[in-house]
């Protein structure tokens, strides 16, 4: 059964699940080597209240086979398997599940968690009552559409959550070296820490005192690149000199090799990091989503790899809202009464790193691009003087540029300018 088919279904059992007697509901509490699994009518009766089965091959068979002598006894139709996340623990079941034509469904962790006192009037929690929470959730419809993306998309997705790992690792690299040990022992580096000459101070001779018992000549070759520039040479000799007058604390042999250490780190996680985004647009290339998403201004091959990630299957949308939700970018607001006037801000309740991304994509269009740059013009006008207009603007601009690459993404269009109009 192919993507779109899976979701006709899901779509169909979530509006008529509720109070229906034809679904079976199972529940499965997920673990790392053992599962529970509750199975009951979408109208509230228990069927059987927890089978024990192992997180292999027999244990799924195990599973099937105790669903449909229950489907058979009880005469029901279709069955429905419904899971928590938990970490990846739950996605071998998930794809044995899908890969054999049964329905499967996600449940949040945030309405187990707010269901579970539900069930008896208690917050007590074990393997057999969350089980059960779970197949309540799904009799009531409160579940979500798992979806299982072809297998590129899954690589991709799993380089973005690489490379998110690795520039989390790289800031923290950069955070150590310049909060530690440039701030304590040579404090007038810093201004010079996003120059090739600054970091091969760092890593070859980081002791402003050890600096200062070389002659310039000698410093130079040591620090500079193989095509050193005119004004590389001049920050080096600005190096040289401010190490004479430097005003850190005594660099010891500890902190000169933590210095080495951190600096090879560093260049193997950057190294790591562009060999990623290489096999990223390796992958994304062949895809003909894929230059539909590059002709968007502001939009290179890291976002718009990010973009089809997140989206997948465009078709699985069936408007602009649940697109926006995904990235956090719709509008809430806690609103109560007949004369609250609590304004609308973004839910920020999707992927971070999508919206932190299609912000920047905004920034750059809206100042690169006439067209963009004349979109934030006249939304501005009259406006001004508001306080954060210009960046709620941009906020609402990239928005705007989800639901642009959304729509070419289902059409398999490139960027018209038209587009983009208010």
């Amino acid at each position: 059964m192919d993507e779109n088919s899976r979701l006709t279904e899901f779509r169909q059992m979530k509006n008529e699940i509720r109070g229906s007697a034809k679904y079976l509901v199972a529940g499965i509490d997920i673990a790392k080597e053992r599962h529970h699994a509750f199975f009951g009518r979408s109208d509230g009766r228990t069927l059987l209240r927890n089978i024990v089965f192992d997180n292999t091959e027999e244990g799924f068979e195990k599973l099937l086979f105790h669903a449909e002598i229950i489907k058979k006894r009880h005469m029901l139709e279709t069955i429905v398997f419904g899971m928590e996340p938990t970490a990846d623990y739950h996605k071998p079941l998930a794809g044995y599940l899908i890969e054999k034509g049964y329905l499967t469904v996600l449940v949040a962790g945030t309405a187990v968690k707010k269901n579970r006192e539900l069930l008896d009037g208690r917050w007590d929690k074990h393997d057999t009552k969350d089980a059960a929470n779970i197949a309540d959730l799904i009799a009531q419809g409160k579940c979500l559409f798992y979806e299982f993306p072809s297998y590129q998309i899954q690589q991709i997705r799993a380089l973005l959550s690489l490379q998110q790992r690795l520039k989390k690792n790289e800031r923290g690299c950069m955070v150590r070296i310049r909060n530690h040990l440039i701030a304590q022992y040579f404090p007038e580096l810093d201004r010079y820490w996003g120059y090739a000459e600054g970091r091969a101070v760092i890593g070859n001779c980081f002791d402003p005192r050890h600096i200062t018992r070389l002659p310039l000549e000698e410093f130079i070759p040591l620090v500079a690149s193989r095509r050193g520039s005119t004004a590389q040479r001049v920050r080096i000799r600005e190096i040289w000199h401010a190490a004479r007058r430097s005003i850190g604390s005594p660099a010891h042999q500890a902190a000169v090799f933590e210095a080495a250490l951190l600096t090879r780190q560093l260049q193997t996680i950057q190294a790591m990091i562009r060999e990623t985004g290489a096999r990223l647009h390796e992958i994304c290339s062949p895809l003909p989503e894929y230059p539909c998403l590059v002709s968007i201004p502001g939009f290179g091959p890291e976002i718009s790899a990010m973009i089809i990630g997140a989206i997948g299957n465009p078709h699985r949308f069936e408007n602009a809202r649940q697109v926006l939700k995904t990235a956090g970018l719709d509008l809430s607001s806690s609103r109560s009464g007949k004369r609250s006037e609590t304004p609308y801000s973004i839910s920020k309740g999707g992927k971070a790193h999508l919206r932190y991304a299609l912000y920047q994509a905004a920034r750059i269009a809206s100042t690169r691009n006439r067209c963009f740059m004349q979109y934030l013009a006249n939304t501005l006008t009259g406006r001004q003087r508001e306080r954060g207009i210009v960046t709620k603007m941009r906020v609402k601009l990239a928005a705007k540029m989800l639901v642009i690459a959304w729509t070419l993404m289902k059409k398999r269009e490139v960027f018209d300018p038209g587009y983009i109009t208010i």
